[in-house]
């Protein structure tokens, strides 16, 4: 069971060739007093995966979550193309972790997996025109850190370092596919 609204986190999981649901969670995003992004993204996976357990009895859960952040401030979603051109213009240049935070909960065991799996991404020096360029093609208000990597956000990226790049669109599969065969799945 995926505990999402995300249709890039269900287009990953895809790719496992294994049968799974999809349950929208409903869970209240705000950031806690002095809570750090890796801990906000971990609680948030978890929240998404204990949120739908009572609709999935009997079910593997899958929970995920990302927070992006870059010199102590956090780029959620923008929401607007306005706030999406405002957080392109302060990441220009700049580099930015991406903290993938995944939980597998196991409703029969009663057993819970938590995994974070950072991305740093160095934006490269953006002009006001490349913005615009790409708001005209890329609907990024979604998005953390208003860059879609797996479409044309690429192209605003100098570089990234990351154990998974799965994890930059939303859903670490290398991390997820461990905590699987963890519980006893029989993936290839």
């Amino acid at each position: 069971m995926l505990a999402s609204t995300s249709i890039y986190r269900r287009e990953l999981l895809q790719r496992l060739q294994y049968p799974y649901s999809v349950l929208a969670p409903d869970c209240d995003e705000t950031p806690l007093a002095g809570e750090v992004p890796r801990a906000l993204a971990l609680r948030l996976a978890e929240a998404k995966a204990r949120a739908v357990i009572a609709r999935a009895p009997g079910a593997l859960v899958i929970g995920s979550d990302q927070v992006a952040h870059s010199g102590g401030e956090i780029f959620g979603k923008p929401g607007t193309r306005a706030r999406a051109a405002l957080q392109l213009q302060r990441l220009s240049g700049r580099s930015v972790v991406f903290e993938t935070a995944l939980c597998l909960l196991d409703v029969d065991r009663d057993s819970l997996q938590l995994a974070c799996v950072p991305t740093e991404v160095r934006f490269r020096t953006l002009t006001g025109a490349d913005i615009e360029r790409y708001l005209e093609r890329e609907d990024a208000t979604q998005c953390a850190g208003s860059a879609r990597a797996e479409g044309l956000g690429i192209s605003l990226v100098e570089h990234l370092r990351g154990d998974d790049p799965t994890a930059l669109i939303g859903l670490p599969l290398i991390e997820l596919c461990n905590m699987l065969r963890r519980a006893g799945l029989a993936l290839p």
